[in-house]
């Protein structure tokens, strides 16, 4: 079967760091749902690689052809979501897909492939951690960082919402229970 491993959190709780970890383990066989995005590129990102960088206008009639098995404009201007050829193209490599996705992409994803897919809300062990962590980044102006943490409140809501929890108060041990927990899905049938 194919399998569909959904990573959400909010911005700063250690979801990607996870997930990079997770990647490195041969053992799992899992490749990276590359997400498509209206956003620009950040520092060195390059076009395939971190993400597939759309117009806004491209996504729109992307959106209008029912290419994405779930898209949403997570910031004004800035739209998210998954092509449905790259979970296409991940599964045809035998691979299991994990995605590094916002709380509504996956949750979404996870409505539609309910026996298909896990879906783990990484959670910081409070949102003071979380603004500490979003301005040690150093990466952000002070309203992106007010944005995210507004958003946390809400994406931390959905959370009960989700397969597994996993609390990164312990970056050691969050990898160990999110290595454990995928390794376990991938068993069962």
């Amino acid at each position: 079967m194919n399998k569909l491993i959904i990573f959400s959190a909010p911005s700063g709780s250690g979801k990607s760091t996870i997930v990079q970890h997770l990647l490195s383990l041969e053992k799992l066989n899992l490749a990276f749902s590359i997400s498509a995005t209206s956003r620009a590129p950040r520092g060195k990102e390059q076009h395939g690689k971190e993400y597939y960088f759309l117009s806004i206008d491209e996504f729109k009639e992307r959106i209008a052809s029912g290419d994405f098995l779930e898209w949403e404009e997570v910031y004004a201007g800035n739209f998210y979501g998954t092509l449905k050829t790259e979970v296409e193209r991940l599964w045809s490599l035998g691979k299991a897909v994990v995605f590094d996705i916002d709380v509504v992409g996956g949750l979404r994803i996870k409505e539609q492939f309910p026996d298909q897919s896990l879906a783990i809300f990484v959670k910081p062990p409070s949102i003071e951690e979380l603004e500490k962590r979003l301005r040690n980044r150093q990466t952000e102006s002070e309203d992106k960082i007010k944005m995210r943490l507004d958003k946390a409140s809400q994406e931390l809501a959905q959370a009960e919402k989700f397969d597994v929890i996993i609390e990164n108060d312990d970056l050691q041990k969050a990898l160990q229970e999110a290595e454990n927990v995928v390794s376990n899905f991938l068993k069962s049938t």
